[in-house]
């Protein structure tokens, strides 16, 4: 035990870190269930006997964007006591899990207004599941940059959370009109919606590298906004206007890249007529990293 003190690990520490592990453990737990609650069906049932490949996507996606959102919450110093660390652990977990799951909802409503995603899942529709599972991961991307931007745990800390959060679903939005508006002048008014409902695997994955670029790339304006708790409106004016000017920047570098890294290939005839997964896995490949290298070169 002497080696771990020296090195700055004591035995408080460690207890604070079970206590952490244990709750992200439990609330890991409660999300798998709670996809099928969601839903109405018995996630076991689905998973094992079922052999659902949509809901396992799906459910994947959602245990994904909690874990990633629990490291927004454990990333910092420890609380002063066992206590305070649960409670606030527990809560930043809980209000993360609770934002997913309103933001999934909001994604349905408003993003893919067109389709029932849940019965689409259920039906083992892999091309939606793709998509919601991107959104959700998504969210999760944007939470923890709101967390590890926030400061303490007090209301106006979850305020401030929540109206940046506001904004990324927004933007989100915005992302799909855009995407699904070019995708209809591109094949004679055809509903981006109704393709991923029809299992248009190479449309979904081309669409949640777009999502999870967005996010990745909205992570830059924790770096430029300076977190005053009691400044809601200003708060909510500065994650717009950047998350305006790097989606806008975003989609511009994008564009370049992929004309240069895939020359000489129609995307349009290859992901949207033919179906290609390939081509589709390899834009989603340059949104993203072009994402990272923007949020990078931000930092």
């Amino acid at each position: 035990m002497t080696f771990f003190i020296n090195n700055g690990i004591t035995p408080d520490l460690l207890i604070i870190l079970a206590i952490d592990l244990t709750i992200a453990v439990l609330l890991l737990t409660l999300m798998r269930y709670l996809q099928g609650w969601t839903v109405k069906v018995n996630s076991r049932h689905e998973l094992a006997e079922n052999d659902n490949f949509a809901f396992g996507i799906s459910t994947a996606g959602a245990v994904a964007a909690l874990g990633i959102v629990l490291t927004g919450a454990i990333t910092g110093e420890a609380a002063e006591s066992y206590l305070v660390e649960a409670i606030g652990m527990s809560a930043y977990g809980l209000f993360g899990l609770f934002l997913i799951k309103l933001g999934r909802f909001l994604h349905d409503k408003v993003a893919l207004n067109e389709i029932d995603k849940n019965a689409l899942i259920v039906k083992g529709n892999v091309s939606v599941a793709i998509v919601d599972a991107a959104a959700a991961i998504a969210t999760a991307i944007i939470i923890r940059s709101v967390l590890m931007w926030a400061e303490d745990l007090t209301v106006y800390t979850f305020i401030a959370i929540f109206s940046a959060f506001a904004i990324s679903q927004l933007m989100l939005v915005i992302l799909t009109r855009v995407r699904a508006s070019r995708y209809a002048k591109r094949n004679q008014g055809a509903s981006m919606q109704d393709a991923l409902a029809q299992g248009h695997t190479a449309l979904a994955i081309r669409h949640a590298g777009y999502m999870l670029a967005m996010a990745f790339s909205f992570n830059a304006a924790s770096h430029f906004i300076i977190f005053n708790p009691e400044a809601y409106i200003a708060n909510l004016i500065g994650w717009l206007i950047f998350s305006v000017i790097m989606l806008l920047s975003l989609s511009i570098l994008i564009k370049i890249v992929k004309k240069l890294v895939l020359a000489n290939i129609n995307l349009f005839d290859e992901v949207e007529k033919q179906h290609n997964v390939g081509v589709a896995a390899v834009e989603m490949a340059i949104s993203i990293s072009i994402a990272l290298i923007l949020a990078a070169l931000m930092a």
